[in-house]
């Protein structure tokens, strides 16, 4: 089943009535409004893709405000991000389609293309090579295949990037556990999670415990060592 993007029949009818009017939507040149409208035209609840899609990909309104979008795509299968579901954020230029919309992930991810503190992306579609044929759908499939197949010679977070390249096993297990505890993923890793709890036991903060064992390859002494010079 082809994904495409998943936007609920009332948002459909609020999207059209936006642009009908031009009062929320107003900001946006009329090309960017016909482009949105477009969208939201191939995306009927009829073509929703289902929940078990293994591409599903979906995009929704924040305060019925079409500048300000949320998007969510699924881990790709066969890799450390499945099972997880990752929320975006996307808003869209005035310029849209003639230019790329902003997007950074909202989830915590460990990816050596996304920023693990920020959500901050490098991918060339959402920079010089974007084209305004170009679709919301085309970006969150994007973002997608690049889950399944990361760039670590042009990263946009060099810690994991590293870690990627020098000791990829470690690096798999370390996405699954940001996929389980941030995204939802089924799959975790014990030994991990134990080291987590001892410093958490400790009382350093949670999100704090991981960034640091993720970026010290995992060893409790010297990321109890970069906890407490924070």
């Amino acid at each position: 089943m082809d994904s495409c993007i998943e936007i609920t029949q009332f948002n459909v009818c609020l999207i059209r009535q936006m642009i009908g009017l031009g009062s929320i939507m107003g900001c946006l040149s009329r090309p960017g409004r016909t482009a949105l409208l477009n969208e939201s035209k191939s995306s009927e609840p009829s073509h929703i893709t289902a929940l078990t899609s293994k591409n599903q990909i979906k995009v929704d309104l924040v305060d019925e405000n079409f500048t300000e979008l949320k998007g969510e795509i699924a881990g790709p299968p066969d890799t450390p991000y499945e099972g997880g579901r990752y929320q975006l954020e996307i808003k869209i230029p005035e310029t849209y389609p003639f230019n790329p919309p902003k997007v950074r992930f909202i989830t915590k991810i460990w990816h050596p293309n996304i920023s693990s503190v920020t959500g901050a992306i490098c991918l060339d579609i959402l920079k010089d090579q974007w084209a305004a044929a170009m679709t919301l759908r085309t970006v969150l499939l994007s973002l997608q295949a690049l889950l399944a197949a990361a760039e670590p010679d042009d990263p946009q977070d060099a810690v994991v990037a590293n870690q990627y390249k020098q000791n990829p096993e470690m690096f798999k297990q370390t996405a699954g556990l940001w996929s389980h505890v941030y995204a939802g993923a089924p799959v975790s890793s014990p030994d991990y999670t134990r080291k987590i709890d001892k410093l958490c036991a400790m009382g350093f903060d949670k999100n704090a415990v991981i960034a640091a064992l993720s970026s010290k390859s995992w060893d409790v002494e010297t990321a109890t060592e970069l906890l407490l010079s924070n």
